[in-house]
C-alpha cells in the first residue's frame, strides 16, 4: 500500500503556487526528504518543464516508488539514497533544491550538512527552497508551533523547529544569500536562499 500523508494533500496547492513562480525558468530540482512521494508526483505533474529528482533515506524508497510507478511521469526520477550526513550526495548540479518539513526532524548536525552540501550541488544562482515551521527572533510564530516543537523534542531531543537567524548564519557561511520569507498557511513559511555567483577572474 502506498504511504499517504494528509498534510501533503493539504499544503500542496499553496506550495505549488509559490513553486510555479520561483521555478518558471528552472529545469532541474533535487528534492531532499521526498517522504511519501506525494509532493514529487504532484509537482512533477503540474510543472512538466522540470526534471524532478527524488531523494530520501533508503527505507522510504519502496513507498516513494509506488507513487512513481503509478504516476509514470517522464520528468520524475527514481529516488536517490540520501541521508544528508552519511550518504554521498549526487555529483550532478541542480537549478534548485526543495525540502519540505525536513529541518525540524533532523539533528542540528544534519541541518549543517544540508546547507553545506546544498551549496555544492546547486548551479550558480541556484535556489534553496525550504518549507516548514520556523522560529524568528527567538520566538515561536504560534502557540501550535510551540506545542509541536515540544512534541518533536520529546520524541527526539536532537530535533525541533529551527531558528531563522541560525539558519541564516549557515547560509552565509556556505555562499547562499537570503532572498525571501514567504508566509504560508498553518503557521508555515517558505524560506528562500540563492547561491551567489562566483565572479570570473
Amino acid at each position: 500500500m502506498k504511504p499517504y500523508s494528509t498534510a501533503c494533500d493539504q499544503n500542496r496547492d499553496p506550495i505549488l503556487s509559490v513553486l510555479r513562480e520561483l521555478l518558471s525558468d528552472r529545469k532541474t530540482v533535487l528534492e531532499v526528504g521526498t517522504g511519501t512521494g506525494q509532493h514529487a508526483v504532484y509537482f512533477a505533474e503540474k510543472l512538466p518543464h522540470l526534471t524532478w529528482q527524488c531523494s530520501d533515506q533508503a527505507q522510504y524508497h519502496q513507498g516513494i516508488q509506488l507513487w512513481l510507478d503509478e504516476a509514470k511521469l517522464p520528468n520524475l526520477l527514481p529516488p536517490l539514497a540520501l541521508n544528508v550526513s552519511e550518504d554521498n550526495w549526487p555529483t550532478t548540479q541542480y537549478d534548485a533544491l526543495y525540502c519540505a518539513n525536513v529541518m525540524h526532524i533532523m539533528s542540528w548536525k544534519n541541518v549543517e550538512d544540508l546547507f553545506r552540501h546544498t551549496a555544492a550541488c546547486l548551479n550558480d544562482d541556484g535556489l534553496m527552497i525550504c518549507y516548514g515551521p520556523f522560529n524568528f527572533n527567538g520566538q515561536y510564530t504560534s502557540a501550535s508551533n510551540a506545542q509541536f516543537d515540544q512534541s518533536l523534542r520529546m520524541r527526539d531531543p536532537l530535533s525541533g523547529i529551527r531558528h531563522f537567524e541560525e539558519l541564516q548564519v549557515l547560509a552565509e557561511e556556505n555562499g547562499l544569500s537570503f532572498v525571501s520569507d514567504i508566509e504560508m498557511p498553518a503557521n508555515n513559511r517558505i524560506l528562500l536562499w540563492q547561491k551567489r555567483t562566483v565572479p570570473t577572474k
